[in-house]
């Protein structure tokens, strides 16, 4: 990669595609919007649960559901907006100290659902540096073989919570939809742990 490149971020498909090329069974909790598009892209599966409308809300969903599948890798992969609309959840997920917990935020500076607009993070603020003074393990990944070298430890159970911004470039992809259907998507991923359907 270019040093251009570097600076403008990596493509966002191809940074997800490869970061979940080797997830095994770990779960994933996609944050709203322009994630749960660049997962279903990736590959949709049973352990996949797509928000839709919980902003806000991604890191901690995955953290309820590290604390209850503890011998499960746990992987959320949102963004930084949506991350924004949550950031106290850092410092619970710190507290709560969940091994098997990732998070990873894909980071172009922007609002993407909503026009592009600058994010604080486009104005100077380093989710990174928040996550990791509020005590989880966090790194930045700004090129494609540290997004590689990464990505064993999102199937690690113990370690965590760990945290990773990925810098993306801005703009967005084609949208690529999975259903929109919140009991579907909650029951089938209910059946892939093997916990009841209702």
């Amino acid at each position: 990669m270019s040093g251009a490149e570097k600076e403008r971020g990596l493509d966002r498909r191809e940074a997800v595609r490869e970061l979940l090329r080797e997830r095994a069974d770990a779960l994933l909790v996609s944050g709203l919007g322009s994630p749960t598009y660049d997962v279903f892209a990736a590959g949709d599966g049973d352990a996949n649960m797509y928000l839709w409308g919980a902003m806000g809300g991604a890191a901690m969903i995955g953290l309820g559901l590290a604390l209850a599948q503890k011998r499960r890798p746990v992987i959320v992969v949102t963004g930084d907006g949506e991350l924004l609309m949550g950031l106290g959840s850092l410092a619970t997920i710190a507290v709560k100290k969940p091994g098997n917990l990732t998070i990873v935020v894909l980071d172009n500076g922007s609002y993407g659902e909503t026009g592009q607009q600058a994010s604080h993070t486009g104005l100077g603020v380093d989710l990174h540096r928040i996550a990791a003074a509020a005590g989880l393990a966090a790194v930045e990944i700004s090129d494609l073989a540290s997004l590689v070298a990464y990505r064993p430890r999102l199937v690690e159970l113990a370690g965590g919570p760990r945290f990773a911004t990925i810098r993306i470039a801005p703009g967005s992809p084609p949208r690529a939809l999975p259903a929109r259907d919140g009991v579907h998507l909650k029951n089938r991923f209910r059946a892939y742990l093997g916990l009841p359907v209702n």
